[in-house]
């Protein structure tokens, strides 16, 4: 004890680096956005003058745009986020009772984890674009080609061709995003599975237990407190959804044509567009608004599931 006191500064040595980056990087940007967020018509420029008010917020809640934004966002993650889960964990326990080629497909499914989400976003756009594999699945099983993210003849609608849907998109978009989270989700599983002792499946395996029942009532039970991280940080990510629309349709948001325009806009990118589109609006103070708005969001899911936890998951 005595050594320790005596060396503890040593301690917040190696700490001092990490608390820099920490305090200019986050603690700042979290304060200096709780602050800008109440400042009406305020402007980094220091162009513009800016008084205390609820105005920014106000601003936001009228802004149909936003509204608009979080319905996309709530509907991916009401998508995205379920499916997501139960298509890792039941991944996690096929690779699990493989023993062969079993390292292969961990790498396999590990892959989207390291790849660029831009990347893997072109890939999606080549596969769902008009001359794409999908359409041409669809077409040698007698089906009719359709227009997922562009239309057939490029800008706007054209009568007599057909044209990108809004349900077509969010299919694209939720595909895209529940294979790029998979990765993360399965790796977790995994480790929660090899971390259960095996003489539960033994026991059930001596009674004859059905493989269904041995799933509902040993493994999902025990994985319990994987499933309740897993889908809390989840919903975290898919709220602050972005790159998977970047990815496929670019900064417009929506397919070529501005009657289109922000079809599948999210919270994120409706607070990347008051940022970009701030200089000369006073806009800046408003997508410090709309992020806390965001923040609180995220807090409250967070909360309900961290109380609905404490009676569901078994440690």
């Amino acid at each position: 004890m005595l050594e320790f006191k005596r060396d503890h500064w040593k301690g917040y040595m190696y700490l001092l680096p990490a608390l820099v980056f920490m305090a200019i990087f986050t603690f700042y940007p979290i304060i200096k956005t709780f602050i800008t967020a109440f400042l009406e018509g305020y402007s980094i420029y220091g162009d513009s003058r800016f008084k205390l008010g609820l105005g920014n917020f106000i601003y936001v809640f009228k802004d149909k745009l936003f509204w608009r934004a979080l319905g996309n966002t709530a509907l991916m993650v009401i998508v995205s986020v379920p499916v997501s889960v139960i298509i890792a964990l039941l991944i996690s326990v096929a690779l699990n009772s493989i023993k062969k080629l079993q390292g292969f497909f961990q790498t396999v499914f590990f892959l989207p984890y390291v790849t660029n989400t831009i990347a893997l976003g072109l890939v999606f756009s080549v596969l769902f674009s008009n001359n794409g594999l999908i359409n041409a699945i669809i077409e040698w099983f007698g089906g009719t080609p359709r227009a997922w993210i562009t239309n057939w003849q490029g800008q706007g609608a054209v009568p007599g061709y057909d044209t990108v849907t809004y349900w077509r998109g969010i299919f694209v978009i939720s595909m895209y995003t529940i294979w790029n989270s998979l990765a993360f989700k399965i790796l977790v599983f995994l480790s929660g599975l090899q971390s259960i002792d095996k003489q539960y499946y033994q026991a059930a395996q001596i009674d004859a237990t059905p493989r269904w029942r041995v799933f509902t009532k040993i493994t999902v039970p025990l994985l319990s407190p994987m499933i309740a991280y897993v889908t809390i940080t989840s919903f975290i990510g898919a709220f602050k959804a972005y790159t998977s629309v970047i990815a496929i349709y670019g900064e417009t948001f929506g397919p070529p044509g501005q009657e289109t325009e922000n079809m599948y806009i999210t919270i994120v990118g409706y607070i990347y567009q008051k940022l970009h589109h701030s200089r000369g609006a006073d806009l800046f103070s408003v997508a410090a608004a709309a992020s806390l708005i965001l923040f609180g969001i995220i807090l409250l899911i967070t909360l309900v599931q961290l109380q609905v936890s404490k009676k569901r998951v078994h440690y």
